[in-house]
């Protein structure tokens, strides 16, 4: 192992020093706050101090062995050998995971999240599709125990979304689910099609950290803030009042309409929610572009007009089209068992910040 990950070890376990030390502070435990952040920063470097443990054992006994093999004794070398490769190979193994453990972590990969459904191409089909997506993620949120809540959906006439906005709410939400963003496709026959034949239509998904407000400044004289009477579907009146919010974000033309609401108050800060986290997000695509310049693949480039996975639905398969990855196990996929998928785009995000570390 090199200096700069043993040195890098040493810091981290000097932090979870502090941690435990902060953690038995009265004054942290009266801050639900700061309990909660300090916590899941415990919890996010314990993997990182026992995996640093483990090796450092496995390197005592390594250099015990070769002592044994070069004591001059027969049988205790013999053993010794014997033993070696074996714990050279699992040292060599926990070498790789602490590199990987090592890599500078996304700062937002425990924030909560807003998720955008949108459906695009493919009218009516789209918009059924979009809402299979909302279904999808809202079973794999429940097996997460995720806390969700919709902020604003629109209905379309034929059944499903032409848009749904919720956030979901728990631990490490962006980090499992940041890589869906972009352009679902799905193949499947229509039921309105007697035919038989084969349609592809398309939905969109954004997934956005959510944001505090110390993230994103947002001045007043930025926003024009529109009020005005929430309707249902097919014009019918939902409400006597003035309740539903329009904010429209002057210098980047972003509009976020809120209307679920009875109250305006609540309306208008469940906008500004999305309206802060669309705006953290143009910041974050920027960066990720930038970064991804470099890469062979679009896993982590923030690009949202790319086609990342088709849902295939006579062939029973979803293919991430980002790894090339192919599961024919599209029933259960579309009823949340999408962790596998998810596991495995973190894996090749990581595999590409190790090559550019090695790179560079």
């Amino acid at each position: 192992m090199d200096a700069t990950i043993q040195q890098a070890l040493a810091r981290v376990e000097a932090r979870f020093a502090e941690l435990d030390r902060l953690l038995a502070e009265p004054d942290v435990a009266r801050d639900p706050r700061k309990l909660r952040d300090l916590s899941r920063e415990r919890s996010r470097l314990a993997r990182t101090v026992d995996v640093s443990a483990e090796f450092r054992r496995l390197q005592k006994s390594i250099a015990d062995d070769r002592e044994a093999v070069a004591s001059g004794d027969a049988e205790l070398a013999e053993l010794a050998q014997a033993e070696l490769p074996e714990l050279e190979a699992r040292a060599t193994k926990l070498t790789a995971e602490l590199k990987k453990l090592l890599l500078p972590r996304d700062p937002d990969d425990d924030k909560n999240v807003i998720v955008e459904i949108r459906g695009g191409v493919g009218g009516e089909e789209a918009a059924l599709f979009a809402a299979d997506l909302y279904r999808m993620y809202s079973k794999y949120a429940e097996g997460k125990r995720w806390k969700q809540e919709v902020i604003t959906l629109t209905e379309a006439e034929a059944g499903g979304y032409k848009e749904i906005i919720f956030t979901l709410e728990g631990d490490g939400v962006y980090r499992d689910m940041k890589f869906e963003s972009g352009v679902h496709r799905v193949q499947r026959v229509p039921a309105t099609e007697a035919s038989g034949r084969i349609h592809t239509s398309a939905a969109t998904v954004a997934v956005l950290p959510e944001v505090e407000d110390v993230d994103v400044e947002v001045a007043e004289k930025d926003l024009r803030v529109d009020v005005y009477r929430a309707g249902g579907p097919g014009g019918q009146g939902v409400n006597t009042t003035d309740s539903a919010v329009r904010i429209t974000h002057l210098p980047t033309g972003l509009v976020v309409t809120c209307q679920d609401e009875r109250s305006q108050i609540k309306n208008r800060a469940k906008a500004m929610k999305v309206l802060r986290a669309r705006l953290y997000d143009l910041k974050l695509q920027e960066q990720q572009q930038k970064q991804a310049a470099a890469r062979k693949s679009q896993v982590s480039s923030g690009d949202r007009s790319a086609k990342i996975r088709t849902y295939n639905f006579p062939q029973s398969r979803v293919t991430d089209h980002r790894i090339g990855l192919t599961l024919h196990s599209l029933a259960d996929f579309m009823e949340g068992d999408i962790g596998a998928m998810g596991e495995a785009l973190i894996e090749a995000d990581a595999a590409e910040r190790l090559a550019e570390l090695a790179g560079g």
